[in-house]
């Protein structure tokens, strides 16, 4: 039974990892980043950031989709890959126009985890 439980439980986590690289990928593209939306959200220990002062920045737009969008399911702990991600779009200055696009795709409310908005006209 505890083996169930925790299979279970890695089952879930995985799922949910997918269903966020997913709604990200779902915006890059939607930004014009067919092409480069893997890489941009490929993230290894190699990665860098490119910038030390945009550490601040990234920190600040991460943690602004995580309490205004719901681009992050609620029981989500906020992943540094994701600052990594939020660092490339700052330098290919699109981090802001990202947040707009997240607002309006996966805005902040109630039970809107199921999946996004169509995307305004």
């Amino acid at each position: 039974q505890e083996w169930q439980k925790l299979n279970y439980d890695i089952y879930t986590l995985r799922q949910t990892r997918k269903e966020v690289r997913s709604r990200w990928k779902h915006i890059l593209e939607d930004l014009g980043f067919q092409k480069e939306a893997d890489s941009l959200l490929s993230v290894t220990k190699l990665s860098i950031i490119s910038d030390s002062q945009n550490m601040s920045k990234a920190r600040d737009i991460l943690l602004k989709l995580s309490e205004e969008t719901n681009i992050f399911p609620t029981s989500w702990e906020l992943s540094e890959r994701y600052l990594f991600v939020v660092d490339r779009l700052i330098a290919l200055d699109a981090a802001d126009e990202f947040f707009k696009m997240a607002s309006a795709v996966y805005p902040k409310r109630p039970g809107a985890d199921e999946g996004p908005r169509p995307l305004p006209s």
